[in-house]
């Protein structure tokens, strides 16, 4: 058996980068860019007015002017027209462009409006306290030809608003990764099928599913039974068509476990099997040559799902984003707590968002690593070391989360 942090360490060391697809702009949300963008034009692309209000001379103000006659009006998106006699001003709308001749915005608040002779007029009530106020600057943001955003981030709404107003109508995204889910055991039935008393249906490849949909990756589910012959015959083509395949049963050491010499058989790797940890520790991983990487999950529902948040995931983000740093969160274990076997134990826990801002994880009880229902009682697993078998409330261990608020 292999520690938690080297088979992590050998997981992670068979990322690889995916290739490159061009889509159209709200198809890349939630992709990784694969090109840097850059500012077409400056940011703003012009001196642009912050407040509703009038756009005067500042120097008019220094010189002890305190009413200004409207020249004009104009609203954003109009074209601007100059100020031609620094004595008036413009009445002007956030986001319009700063007419030339003018250099400074007071906004309503700070005005009084009355007519003189069939013409409006703003009096100050407070003065602009130097010029420039209420304007954004032209390029006061970025510069034309600035990088906006490099290659290899996660593209989020805020992403997709700036590609917009640069006019990318599509970008070069990261493929998504294609995954099989594969079940297997002669007790499992389909989804819509009405279980024997020895049955029970596949709730892990559903499990797995949600779990890659949620996270960008694609993915079919398949089903083998306990079948040698079977699994010779269906895994070779899903070893070549996919990137991953992730299977939940067959792993152990049980009389029907074929899956570690039927995988070896067809030509693939093993890197390891057995992980020193509880729940999942009958793990198995390997690696077809010029193939899928394979995770090989133990079938009890709560060791895949412990199994699929540690390493499949990583995995999966270290292939979206190979530069990325994949920093790893820790919460405060919120009661003692003790653990005899000297290894890794993901103790299942419900988060609390303290009042000084740290994650409180507090222990949760369940009926072991069958206990499918367990899940809807806590939010994630504290991962603890297994050089030590009490634990401290006020400790910080390393955090799985599967679930957010």
């Amino acid at each position: 058996m292999i520690s938690v942090e080297e088979a992590t360490r050998r997981v992670l060391a068979t990322a690889r980068p995916l290739p490159a697809e061009t889509v159209p702009l709200l198809q890349a949300l939630g992709r990784v860019l694969l090109a840097p963008l850059h500012a077409d034009r400056d940011f703003p692309p012009f001196h642009r007015v912050a407040m509703d209000g009038i756009a005067l001379a500042y120097a008019a103000v220094a010189a002890g002017q305190t009413t200004f006659p409207i020249a004009a009006t104009q609203l954003a998106g109009m074209p601007p027209q100059p100020l031609t006699d620094a004595q008036m001003a413009v009445e002007i709308m956030t986001g319009a462009a700063l007419p030339p001749g003018t250099d400074t915005v007071v906004r309503y608040e700070d005005l009084a409006f009355h007519e003189v002779n069939g013409r409006r007029v703003a009096a100050l009530q407070v003065p602009p306290p130097a010029v420039g106020h209420n304007v954004h600057h032209q390029a006061a943001d970025r510069a034309a030809g600035d990088l906006l955003l490099p290659a290899g981030v996660r593209l989020s709404p805020a992403e997709i608003a700036v590609a917009a107003t640069i006019g990318a109508a599509t970008l070069p995204v990261a493929r998504p990764l294609r995954v099989a889910v594969v079940s297997t055991g002669d007790e499992l039935v389909a989804l819509t099928q009405t279980p024997l008393p020895h049955q029970i249906r596949r709730s892990n490849a559903y499990m797995v599913q949600a779990a890659l949909q949620e996270i960008g990756a694609e993915s079919e589910a398949f089903h083998f039974n306990d079948d040698q012959q079977a699994l010779r015959q269906g895994l070779p083509p899903l070893l070549g068509s996919f990137d991953a395949l992730v299977l939940s049963g067959g792993v152990s050491k049980g009389q029907a476990d074929f899956l570690p010499s039927v995988l070896q058989e067809l030509g693939v790797t093993q890197l390891f099997h057995e992980v020193a940890q509880r729940p999942g520790k009958p793990f198995w991983f390997g690696e077809k040559p010029g193939g899928a990487v394979v995770f090989a999950l133990p079938g009890n529902p709560v060791s895949t799902f412990v199994n699929f948040y540690q390493y499949v995931r990583p995995w999966l983000r270290l292939c979206q984003q190979p530069q990325a740093s994949l920093p790893e969160p820790t919460a405060l274990l919120a009661t003692d707590f003790t653990f005899a076997p000297r290894i890794s134990y993901f103790l299942p826990v419900r988060l609390e968002l303290a009042p000084y801002g740290h994650l409180l994880a507090h222990p949760r009880h369940t009926g072991g690593s069958g206990d499918l229902a367990s899940l809807l009682h806590y939010d994630g697993f504290l991962r603890l070391p297994p050089d030590q078998d009490e634990f401290k409330a006020g400790d910080a261990f390393p955090l799985v989360r599967f679930r957010e608020w």
